[in-house]
């Protein structure tokens, strides 16, 4: 398939597999990667431009997110780029700036994860929470606020949750592939 919204940065052009939906009105910049079966959705700005960003297979980044990095410096010689795992559910409105997350992770709503932060496989964040730079959220638990404080564990629902929203989007985003 391909793709009019992606743009190089500096001769780098973002690397998307064949399994993807970007929906037409997000842009992609620089040096990205998307693996099997994730989905952009309307109005998503991504930009690789001064550090990398890696998407996990199976993973849907919703309306409204903003993905972006933090550039190399001397003090902080790696910067800050931003993976993402796979099975992740981004709700609308996110931002993601130069932090990690794992797998198996649903983020909330308007949430925000600043430069850093580790967001460990099977996690839960909350709808408007705010995750600080550095932190790291431990696998297993829902966390809320601003900032972000551990709720409680997850319950096994919610757990079994976390792999059933990342299919419901391969499958709506495969609906609309094929329109």
């Amino acid at each position: 398939m391909t793709f009019k919204n992606l743009r190089p940065y500096q001769g780098i052009l973002p690397s998307v597999d064949d399994t993807c939906y970007i929906d037409d009105s997000a842009i992609i910049v620089g040096d990205i990667s998307l693996a099997q079966d994730v989905s952009i959705w309307p109005l998503v700005a991504a930009r690789g431009d001064v550090n990398i960003i890696r998407v996990g297979a199976r993973t849907n980044i919703q309306d409204g997110t903003v993905l972006h990095v933090t550039r190399k410096s001397q003090n902080n010689p790696e910067g800050n780029p931003l993976i993402i795992g796979e099975d992740v559910t981004v709700g609308h409105k996110c931002m993601l700036h130069g932090c990690t997350l794992g797998s198996r992770i649903l983020v909330g709503m308007g949430a925000i994860i600043m430069d850093g932060a580790i967001v460990e496989d099977d996690v839960f964040i909350g709808a408007g929470s705010l995750v600080p730079p550095n932190k790291t959220l431990v696998s297993g638990f829902l966390y809320v606020g601003n900032p972000v404080k551990q709720v409680r564990k997850l319950k096994e629902s919610e757990s079994n949750f976390l792999t059933q929203s990342a299919i419901n989007y391969v499958e709506l985003k495969d609906d609309y592939l094929n329109q």
